[in-house]
């Protein structure tokens, strides 16, 4: 480490992120070479394969993988949600998020649920993305015709909820189940109301699933985050299962569980099945469409609960919720245990997750996120000064000992080894250690890391402005002004740096602005802004400690 100093350690770091990313990217638009499993034939019980999930579903779980819908779709709407509820089965065949534009085309909203035929006037990248619930074996499922309470039901003025109910009769059994939607709210409230009419005896199980294609979403071409489905329950936790696995039959994690949720996510969105109560529940994936890429088939995720014994002449109530909407970690966390995971901050979570707190807390005071990005990166700098003086003290001493060690270069220049000596001892004799400006450096990255992940994850970044050109923070700039910016800054601190003692070093340090100011110029804006403010601040203190320190 001796001939590195802390800016290539750094550059080196970051460049094995670009790197992954890049990697990322390629394993998601790439073909994939996997065949997919075919879907279990419902309603046959068989035993469990090697993962521990069922091959086949037993008798009492959801009916055919009926992908068409045949009935007529309501519509019911809040102030920022807009669905339409199929009257076959209830489905959940349409979502747009009223507050959130499609990345794009901005004159449009973000849709999430979608089917073909859903709503032909709103562009989405699915072909199918519904949710769907109903009841086993008594024939009242997702393919049971429905009666609405009204065609269309809209939050008016003066309103606090707005709800509809979906009314459907098998054999004497009553199914009604009513949508309600609150104010300001992406939580909908589900409940079923079952009466046994019948003469005998039934015990249902309800299950609540949501089905979606493969197709990869994301608002950025160059770097993808995850999208598929995720699980949480009281073994495994938070748990994603890409497609991938699926198809390929991969496909591990606990089945049962007292509690816990399914959902689907995709980068600043997400959708869940949710049961606030502590009761057995079993969870399951499948297959519906399989495909020689899994990004072209489709799956489903759900999880199924008993409503126990219901005799003759009784009725019985059930609850769920279903989340669609933004990754609002604080939201979420307040919603369900470990719901706020869906936000996906990397392996740095633990740290990501306090920057992201500090971040918001900064907004509060500084009402745009832009100049927020700003202070905090400023106050980064600052917490990090007494390390990062040390580095550049480092650098500033190894830049005094540069012309010494060119003496000893050329003096031992068929001799490496010797080399080697004579400089280890003017290191010592100079009391300067080669490793101390890379230590200080590397202490700080994962914090810095782990921003990176929070402005490439956090939605409140989508769509908010920064100043004059930038009015998308989660967008690359349009102009390519900071890209620009922080190519000039790495320049200007690699000649701040000491010169390498290797001229292959010396040649990359000057190459590696422009190799990330190009990388950059895909980034969103938020990231860039951050990395140019870093810059312009570690120049100042460079300059500040190498002027104090002399050349």
């Amino acid at each position: 480490m001796k001939n590195l100093n802390p800016r290539t350690i750094l550059w080196m770091v970051f460049a094995s992120s670009i790197f992954l990313l890049w990697s990322n990217y390629q394993q998601q638009n790439m073909p994939a070479q996997v065949v997919a499993q075919q879907s279990a034939t419902p309603n046959q019980t068989s035993p469990s394969n090697a993962n521990g999930v069922p091959s086949s579903l037993p008798s009492n779980t959801p009916p055919p993988n009926t992908l068409s819908l045949t009935g007529v779709p309501v519509v019911l709407e809040n102030d920022v949600l807009k669905l339409n509820v199929n009257t076959q089965g209830g489905v959940v065949q349409f979502a747009m998020l009223k507050q959130f534009f499609n990345s794009h085309n901005k004159s449009l909203n973000t849709v999430l649920f979608n089917s073909k035929n859903a709503n032909p006037d709103v562009q989405s990248p699915n072909e199918m993305y519904v949710s769907r619930s109903g009841l086993t074996d008594v024939g009242l499922d997702h393919t049971t015709l429905y009666t609405a309470s009204a065609p269309v039901a809209v939050l008016q003025d003066g309103q606090d909820a707005v709800s509809i109910t979906l009314t459907a009769q098998n054999n004497g059994v009553t199914l009604k189940k009513t949508y309600t939607l609150k104010r300001g709210s992406y939580l909908m409230d589900v409940n079923y109301e079952v009466e046994n009419g019948s003469a005998q005896p039934i015990r249902p199980d309800v299950y609540m699933e949501i089905v979606r294609d493969g197709a990869q979403n994301g608002d950025s071409k160059f770097y993808t985050t995850y999208t598929g489905p995720v699980v949480y329950n009281a073994t495994d936790k938070y748990k994603k299962v890409p497609f991938t696995d699926i198809a390929g039959g991969k496909v591990n994690f606990a089945t049962k569980s007292d509690i816990g949720w399914v959902g689907m996510i995709q980068h600043y969105f997400v959708s869940a099945w949710i049961v606030p109560e502590t009761a057995a529940r079993e969870f399951y994936i499948e297959t519906i469409k399989p495909a020689i890429k899994p990004e072209d088939g489709v799956y489903k995720i759900g999880q199924r609960m008993s409503l126990g014994d219901i005799a003759p002449a009784s009725k019985t109530s059930f609850s769920s919720q279903l989340y669609i909407g933004p990754q609002d970690q604080d939201k979420l966390a307040a919603i369900a245990p470990g719901l706020d995971l869906t936000v996906d901050y990397g392996w740095l979570t633990i740290i990501a997750k306090p920057v992201h707190w500090f971040l918001t807390f900064l907004h509060s005071f500084i009402p745009n996120w832009g100049w927020a990005i700003v202070a905090l990166t400023i106050i980064m700098k600052l917490a990090f000064f007494p390390l990062t003086a040390a580095s550049y003290k480092s650098m500033a001493k190894m830049r005094q000992l540069a012309p010494k060690i060119k003496i000893l270069q050329e003096q031992y220049a068929d001799d490496k080894m010797k080399l080697n000596q004579e400089t280890m001892a003017l290191y010592k004799a100079e009391k300067v250690n080669p490793a101390g400006g890379c230590l200080p450096m590397l202490i700080q990255m994962p914090v810095f890391i782990a921003l990176f992940y929070v402005l490439q994850a956090a939605v409140e970044m989508r769509g908010a402005p920064w100043l004059g050109w930038i009015q998308d923070l989660s967008m690359p700039d349009p102009w390519y002004i900071l890209p620009v910016l922080m190519c000039v800054t790495m320049v200007f601190q690699t000649w701040l740096n000491p010169k390498p003692a290797d001229p292959m070093q010396e040649k990359m340090m000057w190459i590696m602005p422009f190799m990330f100011a190009f990388t950059f110029f895909f980034f969103p804006s938020g990231l860039v802004l951050y990395w140019v403010v870093s810059n312009i601040f570690s120049i100042a203190q460079q300059w500040v400690v190498t002027k104090k320190y002399g050349h």
